[in-house]
């Protein structure tokens, strides 16, 4: 893998590891003369394993450890791997660190971007992260960026971004947009379900009386936003006050459930529907519902469609094209370093060689599976059709 894949996702997900336990301590990469062990390729495994395509259809990768997934994602961890052993070599070879005070300043430039401690806190939860981790990735980010710094500058001229500005117009044009702050009542089928399953009293209920449950759920959840509706009608200068307190949308509910500007296509139909109806300062009839659930939507202000004037995004574009400059030099600065790199694979089955060529033949297995079944079913309606 090149370094502008582990640079771009660096704030997101930093590779950091500790082996524990005999299995865990075993190396099986060597760079140059440092390890890199099963337990670290586990664990980074397991993380990317447990996103993406394959968590949202609940496939678990590592049952088949010769399947098509399971080898593409084992060979981008060992890349990534291997990536970031040489960039943390490089660092201490130039003497880069990171103090607690950079991490605490980099923090605080993340809340000055989302808008405050607790709207962070509300994101890192939604993503399952903690403030440790999360200190830890930012610490991995402060390190590349100085890294960056010292292989040239990444200036960007006025002239670089109106070219870029220029060239990119579509991308500045936006359509009619909405403003609007909301309450959300969670009420999603698929979770009732699963949440009356679970419990052992209903272990025994049919169909038709799951639905019931599911339908009374429903009722007393429209039930409370209908209530919630009415508390708000009275006065909406209250109205963030009680998206605080009330809101099932964690993320805005910290922001008073403010959304911002948003365009028709970017949220579900129902929403957007009655939001683009709506006048600002006016709160819906009746709680919308959506496959979310049900929403108490203030409009709060609307604008027309047009375009992004050049000075309103200019220093947006230039943080946008100093970012790909820093990220182009560490992707040429990681290609250097694996070319003249010693890389020994200590157990042949993290041999990026072999990684490719299990998949290779997963991908002819596949082929021939597909291949004999096509071969079975026309057979079958020929048989069929005598």
């Amino acid at each position: 893998m090149r370094g502008k894949k582990l640079l771009a996702t660096l704030a997101i997900s930093a590779v950091l590891f500790a082996g524990c336990g005999l299995k865990s301590g075993e190396a099986i990469i060597k760079v140059n003369d440092k390890i890199i062990t099963q337990g670290q390729f586990d664990q980074e495994f397991d993380k990317q394993a447990g996103n993406g395509i394959a968590k949202a259809f609940g496939i678990d990768v590592k049952d088949d450890k010769n399947s098509f997934l399971y080898l593409l994602i084992k060979d981008r961890v060992i890349n990534e791997l291997i990536v970031k052993t040489l960039l943390d070599e490089e660092v201490t070879k130039r003497g880069i660190k990171v103090t607690s005070k950079d991490v605490d300043d980099a923090v605080k430039e993340v809340i000055d971007k989302v808008g405050s401690k607790e709207q962070l806190n509300a994101i890192l939860k939604e993503h399952g992260m903690s403030n440790a981790q999360f200190k830890k990735d930012l610490k991995e980010e402060v390190k590349m960026r100085r890294l960056a710094e010292q292989l040239g500058s990444a200036k960007v001229s006025d002239a670089e971004a109106k070219k870029f500005y220029n060239d990119n117009i579509n991308k500045f044009k936006h359509p009619d947009r909405v403003r609007a702050s909301h309450i959300l009542i969670s009420a999603n089928r698929d979770e009732i379900i699963a949440k009356i399953k679970e419990d052992p009293k209903n272990k025994n209920l049919d169909t038709e009386a799951v639905n019931a449950k599911v339908q009374e759920e429903f009722n007393a959840k429209e039930a409370k936003a209908n209530q919630i509706l009415a508390e708000a009608k009275k006065d909406l200068t209250q109205f963030a006050k009680i998206a605080k307190e009330n809101s099932e949308d964690t993320t805005t509910a910290v922001k008073g459930g403010d959304l911002g500007f948003f365009a028709a296509k970017e949220m579900v139909p129902e929403f957007s529907k009655a939001a683009f109806s709506m006048k600002p300062n006016s709160i819906s009839d009746k709680p919308v519902k959506t496959q979310y659930g049900y929403h108490i939507i203030m409009v709060t202000d609307r604008a027309a469609a047009g375009q992004e004037p050049f000075e309103k995004v200019k220093d947006n574009i230039k943080g946008y094209l100093e970012n790909q400059k820093q990220i182009e030099m560490i992707d040429q600065l990681t290609e250097s370093l694996k070319k003249n790199a010693k890389i020994e694979y200590i157990n042949p089955d993290y041999d990026p060689a072999n990684v490719q060529k299990g998949v290779q033949d997963s991908i002819k297995n596949s082929a021939e599976t597909a291949k004999k079944v096509k071969a079975e079913a026309e057979a079958k309606n020929k048989k069929n059709k005598k």
